[in-house]
């Protein structure tokens, strides 16, 4: 079946978006490519279809556990097979899931960056017919990204092991780390198909005012359907959900320290339209396939023009009029150089958080590779008296250099043993008559569950006991009062995955050039942010896609820049032409200086006067 005849059959489309044809023809050639598409421009779609084209499963790289397990969903609901390996997974289950990869027909194996490089993974990499390997967020492969992860390095490795094409993704790149990305990878002659980045639905608005809550009220009153808005910290996306709902407009709030249940809950609903405005930390919006999202509005600056336009560009994906707003100060940019210092530790400091965790977990000298750890970020600072922004920040430039994956709110499933075999359970004397109901389920559904504990559907099961879910849960936690199972409940929590044993004081690598370039990056990256906001004389989307490579883009017309600027221009027109009435028609440009005065009027006025000559609107000047 050709390309087209997947789309239709699998998705219901008769045609492909601007760009998708060209990234899946060069990539049916057997070409290496890496595609930039902005947000919202059907990248999945573009790896999907040639690798359902091709015999053979597809590896497809990502580092964002919750979006990879909604495509694995998604691609099931469409009739797919396809499967997901990523921290959280025992090790029982990540080589059940292998072990189907490389002998099942799967077509997609999604996997996180930080399982690629174990002996398990590599082990089954042999046995496996890949079809393409697939780079999602490929941004993170290049040092001068805006996300680098060290984990994803290991994809360059395991290129040189397969032979297949590459097809590597992202949504902001600029020019320097698409090439990065292209090196990085091992392509074998550079292919780079980059879409346009104009959205002409979209309208960017920049306000500066310290009233930020009167603002938010008066844009959700003002623009009709569905929105979004991102905030820095957990507890202001309550305060603001809590503020727009006392003033009657429908609004709920999410983050990451909300249990899974709550999560899931809350993003059906904002989806369904139950909920209207979500407030929200950037935890919320990757993955999320909602066309209609009318306004996106950031209320604190973001980090990087590469993480603003991503996210703005969650508006408006069904090409209908919609609205990017960025409410800022002045505090926020001084705020922002703040956050820049915190987000980079002393390398002394970060060396001493680099002990203590070990010290946290129990793990002496020369022990702890390949451990995966549980953290509680608080609890740990809490012991060592430390900063919890510095600790967060430490951890994460720590993986940066390889030493550990610090993965942040990881969701981990239930996960139950049942301890008697069959025939003993015939003679148990249970407290509650629903606990043999519910065995009897547990063993009905899962073949497993009598070998090692296994992951479980709490909502599945629930739902077949006629019960809800903290019902369930009581019985669950019953039966292992009982000793008839081992019950892990489901957790919450940051993890841990330990690269190497752990190193004595002195002997820690922290890659100091590395460090002072990435500091280097992210204070160009404040400074942009900075510039976008504070420049009002440059359409603000023209500005957002210069920054990623894009020259050849005309000034919008519909930011508040273009519309301001509009306005001095009509203004500009009319006061030439009132001037020019009153001298009889009859002037010089030195008869025209007044309107330098004028402070509504457009520094450009001798070309607007010009274009006014040309269209006949005012007669010419004397020389």
């Amino acid at each position: 079946m050709d390309a087209l005849g997947i789309l239709e059959r699998y998705w219901g489309y008769s045609s492909f978006r601007p760009m998708q044809e060209d990234i899946i023809g060069a990539a049916m050639e057997g070409r290496d490519v890496l595609a930039i598409l902005p947000t919202g421009g059907g990248k999945s779609v573009c790896f999907q279809v040639p690798a359902l084209a091709r015999e053979g499963i597809a590896i497809v790289v990502t580092p964002l556990i919750a979006l990879m397990k909604d495509q694995v969903q998604n691609l099931r609901d469409r009739g797919i097979k396809a499967m997901a390996v990523h921290t959280g997974m025992s090790r029982h289950e990540i080589d059940l899931a292998l072990n189907n990869a490389a002998f099942g027909d799967y077509k997609f194996l999604y996997v996180s960056p930080e399982r690629l490089g174990t002996e398990l993974f590599l082990s089954y990499l042999p046995q496996m017919n890949i079809s393409f390997l697939v780079v999602d967020e490929a941004h993170c492969i290049s040092q001068w990204g805006y996300d680098f992860r060290p984990d994803y390095l290991t994809i360059g490795k395991i290129r040189e092991r397969i032979d297949a094409p590459v097809i590597a993704l992202t949504a902001t790149a600029t020019p320097k780390v698409a090439d990065d990305i292209m090196v990085r990878l091992g392509f074998r002659e550079k292919c780079l198909l980059r879409g346009r980045f104009e959205r002409p639905n979209l309208q960017y608005i920049v306000r500066e005012n310290s009233d930020k809550l009167g603002q938010i009220l008066g844009v959700c009153r003002g623009v009709p359907g569905s929105g979004i808005i991102y905030v820095r910290n957990r507890k202001k996306t309550e305060e603001i959900a809590s503020f727009l709902c006392s003033n009657g407009v429908s609004a709920s709030f999410y983050h990451a320290g909300l249990g899974q249940q709550l999560r899931t809950e809350r993003q059906a609903e904002w989806k369904e339209g139950k909920i209207r405005i979500m407030a929200c930390t950037n935890a919320f919006g990757m993955g999320i396939d909602k066309p209609d999202v009318r306004l996106v509005l950031h209320c604190d600056l973001p980090d990087s023009p590469e993480a603003y336009f991503q996210e703005a560009g969650r508006a408006g994906r069904d090409g209908k009029k919609s609205y990017a707003v960025l409410l800022w100060c002045q505090s926020d940019i001084a705020k922002l150089r703040q956050l820049e210092q915190v987000s980079f530790p002393p390398l002394d400091l970060i060396a001493d958080i680099y002990q203590k965790v070990h010290v946290y977990a129990g793990l002496t000298y020369g022990s702890g590779e390949g451990k995966e750890l549980k953290f509680n970020i608080t609890d740990f600072c809490k012991r060592f008296r430390l900063n919890r922004a510095t600790v967060h920040y430490a951890l994460k430039y720590l993986d940066r250099v390889g030493h550990w994956s610090y993965c942040e709110a990881i969701d981990t499933d239930t996960k139950v043993k049942i301890l008697p075999d069959r025939k003993a359970l015939d003679s148990l004397d249970l407290p509650d008559p629903r606990m043999y109901r519910l065995l009897e389920l547990l063993m009905r559904k899962y073949e497993t569950i009598f070998s090692w504990p296994t992951p479980v559907k709490e909502e599945y099961l629930a739902g077949k006991m006629g019960i809800e879910v903290p019902e369930l849960r009581e019985l669950l936690y019953g039966l292992g009062l009982n000793h008839v199972i081992a019950y892990i409940p489901a957790d919450h929590s940051d993890v841990l995955y330990i690269h190497h044993p752990r190193l004595e004081p002195g002997n820690l690598d922290l890659k100091p050039a590395r460090y002072s370039m990435l500091l280097s990056c992210s204070q160009e990256r404040t400074e942009a942010m900075e510039a976008y906001v504070s420049k009002s004389d440059m359409c603000r989307a023209r500005f957002l896609i210069s920054y990623f490579g894009q020259s050849d883009v005309a000034d919008c017309g519909t930011c508040d820049v273009c519309r301001a600027r509009k306005s001095r221009t009509s203004s500009t027109r009319t006061l030439l032409k009132n001037l020019i009435s009153s001298r009889g028609g009859s002037y010089t440009l030195g008869d025209l200086s007044p309107i330098f005065s004028q402070p509504e009027s457009d520094t450009r006025w001798t070309e607007i006067l010009r274009t006014m000559i040309d269209e006949g609107d005012v007669p010419p000047y004397k020389i």
